[in-house]
């Protein structure tokens, strides 16, 4: 559903090697070339980690010559711009279409008809579906290019166009809201990126908007196959289609639709070659992101899919009789993630220890009855955008230490480990290190009107706003950590700048009012002349892909402190560690295998194991007893709770700081002391720079492991069995 790829002018000149010569011609003809990449907007195709990652699979892909089209929809307003007005976050449409995008191709040559609703009629023993609603998918190509130009994919993005333009005899009597429906219908489609959907118009979109981009892509995928083959039973040596999460895991019983209705072949045939075709990945442990859809929407909106999945259903229930719980069709809703697991020849998850509790917690069931169908495909994030791009005073120095090729070989960094101990690469490292702080400094004035001072410890925790991944927990300590220079600001502290970024959805009721909190507790904060510079929190608004690119250079700590059991991997903590911030964090997602590559003396554990989570939260008065367990969490709540942080409404948080008492289910109030201990080890080893700059430099040297070109290379000999075309 989304690929989040920023801008592209620089990443592309990167990539072919002509950036450098780009400055010198602009600036030949009197004009900036950084001022033409700051220009660019952000394309608005994407919310966070799986668009983001999807863009970095991409342009791996390219690199490493796998032959690919990445689909996905052509959203005008993407999901929202956000912004901050008296610390709420308020949402607003994306405008970048609004002066055109140059990297895109129109393809109106490639345009498919796609139907909803109506019902399916029985002709000659065939079904027939009827629909009661068309809108046309137009495609619009972007060029993919790997590094050094060597190979280029296509992302198609489909735009929703009306079948008919305008009713112009309902118009004539006067019926006008009527006669703009067909196009009504098709702007709404590809118009904002995961509406609301706590209406049931707010459900039924989603679910359009999900065939609206699978039907499109199937279309196409089958037409061009067709171009040069006969025989659609041939179709899985040629094509391997992977549904990234359970977003487009309609994919399956559309594609037997089209090889059964479309194309006459059995169901039997369509059944099996659907599934030679399909992989799926699976992306989250949280129940609410495996989508379930009532069966009442499902089959009014798409009748014939609901005779095709129960028809699957049937057939997999007849063949590998599960349990009688274990179903696709269960209690009046269609379950996509069993339906995209039991139409995929491949499962995996994203880290191992993601992969692990996919199968024992997420499909045991079916994990036993489908031995060795998930496997585990570690993720990974592009060099090229992430340090050699975003990164110019480190990759520069790296290329000097190590030589080139390191772009595209991310494991020759291991070279760096014995310049660590090195007195003269460490003092480069500092002041590649400074050089992007100092530029971070400015924006954050200019961006926040904070001023903060580069000598501090930049703090970072930017990543969608949920309960999970714990910004709650990080501004309770960074409450409890201002708290302690009140109470002694003679002491010997080591400044700090806090940095939060991130954005909630719209109807995320309690990750807004944490981000109400981060900014009322930044007003006081920054306000104080007491605490002054050691201590400042910022939380610029609308992070994006090149708010990223700012901020992760310039990090001195990565924070990735979510409740363990419930990161699937994460890519936000490989981008950091591969930029030289240490991480603090959790055994959770892919931190487990940084810490595996970086070591535990270079890497700030706290926290719950997986299992020691689930047994806490068999107890019911575990956040109480946690609480009453740590004065430090206990003073923290209380000013919060008594208004100090919002003197204009002193109840404001009464709720939230409830919900930390008796429904801590995300274990904030267990985990507090254990992260707050944590931050002062942080402290002691930032004081030592000789120290501090080694950690840094090993988890740079390091981070080789998670290139996203070893993770597409891995998808390519496990799941989609496909050379590489270079």
């Amino acid at each position: 559903m989304e690929f989040l790829i920023g801008r592209l002018l620089e990443d592309a000149t990167v990539n072919l090697g002509l950036r450098d010569m780009a400055e010198e011609v602009m600036t030949g003809f009197g004009q900036d070339f950084h001022g033409l990449v700051e220009g660019e907007p952000d394309a608005a195709l994407g919310n966070g980690g799986l668009g983001r990652l999807a863009a970095c699979f991409m342009e791996s892909m390219a690199t490493v010559g796998c032959p690919a089209y990445g689909y996905g929809i052509r959203y005008e307003h993407g999901l929202f711009k956000q912004s901050f007005q008296g610390g709420q976050q308020v949402e607003m449409p994306e405008d970048w279409l609004s002066t055109a995008n140059p990297w895109e191709f129109p393809r109106p040559e490639s345009a498919y008809t796609i139907p909803f609703k109506g019902h399916v009629e029985t002709r000659d023993g065939r079904e027939i579906w009827v629909p009661a609603e068309t809108v046309i998918a137009s495609a619009h190509d972007t060029p993919v290019i790997g590094w050094q130009g060597k190979w280029a994919n296509t992302l198609r993005l489909w735009a929703a166009k009306p079948t008919a333009l305008f009713d112009l005899e309902r118009f004539n009597r006067g019926d006008y809201a009527a006669a703009a429906e067909p196009e009504a219908l098709a702007r709404t489609l590809s118009r904002v990126l995961y509406p609301d959907d706590t209406t049931y118009q707010g459900k039924e979109l989603r679910l359009k908007q999900e065939f609206f981009l699978t039907s499109a892509a199937l279309q196409d995928i089958l037409r061009r196959f067709k171009n040069g083959h006969s025989n659609l039973r041939d179709l899985p040596k040629y094509v391997a289609i992977q549904m990234n999460d359970t977003h487009p895991a309609i994919a399956g019983p559309e594609l037997i639709r089209l090889l059964v209705d479309e194309n006459g072949m059995s169901f039997e045939d369509a059944l099996e070659t659907a599934r030679d075709c399909l992989g799926y990945t699976n992306h989250t442990l949280l129940p609410e992101a495996l989508e379930r859809w009532a069966t009442f929407t499902f089959g009014t909106t798409l009748p014939r899919h609901m005779q095709i999945v129960e028809r699957i259903d049937s057939w997999h229930r007849r063949t590998y009789n599960p349990p009688h719980y274990i179903g696709i069709v269960k209690h009046h809703e269609v379950r996509m993630g069993e339906l995209a697991f039991v139409m995929a020849h491949k499962v995996n998850g994203v880290s191992a220890l993601h992969s692990d509790l996919v199968k024992k917690n997420l499909f045991p069931e079916l994990n036993r009855l489908h031995p060795g169908r998930i496997i585990n495909e570690t993720n990974g994030v592009t060099p090229r955008r992430w340090l050699k791009m975003s990164n110019q005073p480190l990759s520069n120095l790296i290329t000097e230490s190590i030589g080139a090729g390191w772009e595209d070989d991310l494991d020759r960094l291991k070279g760096l480990e014995p310049f660590a101990d090195q007195k003269a690469f460490r003092s480069a490292f500092d002041a590649a290190k400074r050089a992007n702080k100092l530029a971070l400094s400015g924006w954050i004035k200019q961006e926040c009107g904070v001023q903060v001072s580069p000598d501090a410890l930049f703090d970072v925790q930017v990543k969608r706003i949920h309960e999970y991944k714990r910004q709650l927990l990080n501004i309770l300590q960074t409450v409890a950590h201002y708290q302690r220079i009140k109470a002694n600001p003679k002491a010997s502290w080591v400044p700090r700048v806090k940095i939060f970024g991130g954005k909630s959805a719209p109807g995320y009721a309690v990750a807004k009012e944490i981000i109400h909190l981060i900014n009322d507790v930044a007003s006081v904060v920054n306000a104080d002349s007491e605490v002054g510079d050691l201590l400042k929190v910022v939380f610029p608004a609308n992070y994006n892909v090149s708010m990223a690119e700012r901020l992760i250079p310039a990090s001195d700590l990565s924070e990735q402190i979510s409740t363990a059991g419930k990161e699937a991997s994460g890519t936000g903590n490989m981008k950091f560690m591969m930029n030289g911030a240490p991480t603090i964090g959790t055994l959770d997602g892919a931190n487990v295998e940084i810490l595996q590559e970086v070591g535990g003396e270079n890497f700030f554990l706290f926290g719950l194991t997986t299992e020691e989570a689930m047994k806490r939260r068999e107890d019911a008065e575990q956040s109480r007893k946690a609480i009453e367990a740590s004065p430090a969490l206990q003073n923290v709540l209380q000013a919060i709770a008594e208004g100090q942080f919002s003197p204009d409404q002193k109840d404001r948080y009464h709720d939230l700081v409830h919900r930390v008492w008796h429904h801590d289910y995300f274990l904030v109030a267990a985990d507090f002391d254990a992260y707050d201990a944590a931050q002062a080890q942080v402290d002691i080893a930032y004081a030592d720079r000789d120290r501090w700059l080694k950690m840094a430099t090993l988890n740079v040297a390091r981070s080789g492991f998670f290139s996203s070109d070893r993770t597409i290379r891995s998808y390519m000999k496990d799941i989609w069995t496909i050379p590489s075309a270079l």
